[in-house]
């Protein structure tokens, strides 16, 4: 014997029904499976990627700090106080990225999860997920935290994304240090306008010279202060200033003139993912243009590579 009901055809022998619970049963095999969907926010775009890839279809992701947005100055919309009226886990960065994440309550826990990943950091560099060692490090953070709000039915498949994840992540630092590796000692500078690599320069050995932090007050650039910076840069072996985006600002064409030195064609992303593009794509952009912009001739086909397997991790 067969039941349809709004069209979806049951076999009466398939359910363990009374008379009595028979319509909450079949109302049941209605239910969307996005209604058991944990919900889950992460604040920036960073965080964005690597929790989406991790949770898959496991959980629903909704991400506050869209691509090219500033997490420093982001402020909550209703929209996202909305949204995180319903999180089951709400995930950022730390260590002060974003100010205004310290004002969040949600349902479900709250959680730093880069000061969780790197509880002996105690730099003021907050951009920590440039270093892929530490990027690693999050993935695994995230995994943990997931783990506990998606239905066990799914723990096994997030366990085997976060190992790819992880993967993908030790090898990008593999390539990393092949590129940055090919500059010679001279040429491993990383000439800026904000420290927002030192994560970075740290992992790789490059010099750092960010130029505004170190010798300007204020972000204002006193005459003193771009001599300053001119005689610094000239000594670092420097060959490229690299802007946070495009058009360069007034102030980085001032060095540019001051130095001799080109301002770099293609822009960083410092504060999150590209627009279109994945944690993976942007650091190998990044990493690209700076070793490019250095001299080097970065291996892009290897770093398109391990672009491709990340999006490939289901």
């Amino acid at each position: 014997m067969i039941i349809i009901l709004n069209d979806l055809a049951l076999p009466v022998s398939g359910f363990r029904c009374g008379a009595a619970t028979l319509l909450l049963c079949l109302s049941a095999a209605h239910l969307p499976a996005e209604a058991s969907q944990p919900n889950v926010v992460a604040v920036d775009g960073t965080l964005c990627d690597l929790t989406r890839t991790l949770a898959g279809s496991a959980a629903k992701v909704t991400c506050l700090i869209p691509p090219g947005g500033d997490p420093h100055g982001y402020q909550l919309k209703p929209s996202d106080r909305q949204a995180l009226s319903k999180a089951a886990l709400v995930v950022h960065i730390g260590f002060n990225l974003t100010p205004s994440a310290k004002k969040i309550t949600a349902p479900g826990p709250v959680l730093a999860v880069g000061e969780l990943a790197l509880p002996n950091y105690r730099g003021n560099d907050p951009h920590v997920w440039h270093d892929p060692v530490n990027s690693s490090a999050i993935v695994s953070v995230l995994a943990r935290q997931l783990s506990d709000v998606v239905s066990a039915s799914d723990r096994p498949a997030l366990a085997a994304r976060a190992s790819q994840s992880k993967a993908v992540f030790d090898s990008l630092n593999g390539w990393a240090s092949q590129q940055f590796g090919s500059l010679p000692a001279a040429q491993r500078v990383l000439v800026t306008d904000h420290q927002t690599y030192s994560h970075l320069a740290s992992r790789y050995g490059l010099e750092e010279i960010a130029m505004l932090d170190s010798y300007s007050t204020g972000g204002v650039l006193k005459p003193s202060s771009l001599r300053t910076i001119t005689s610094a840069v000239k000594a670092s072996g420097a060959k490229t200033i690299f802007p946070p985006s495009l058009p360069a600002n007034k102030t980085l064409k001032r060095i540019s003139r001051s130095t001799g030195l080109p301002i770099s064609t293609t822009p960083l992303y410092g504060e999150g993912v590209g627009a279109g593009m994945t944690a993976i794509s942007t650091s190998v952009k990044n990493i690209c243009t700076m070793v490019n912009g250095q001299g080097g001739n970065c291996d892009r086909s290897a770093g398109n590579s391990l672009s491709n397997r990340w999006s490939a991790i289901r």
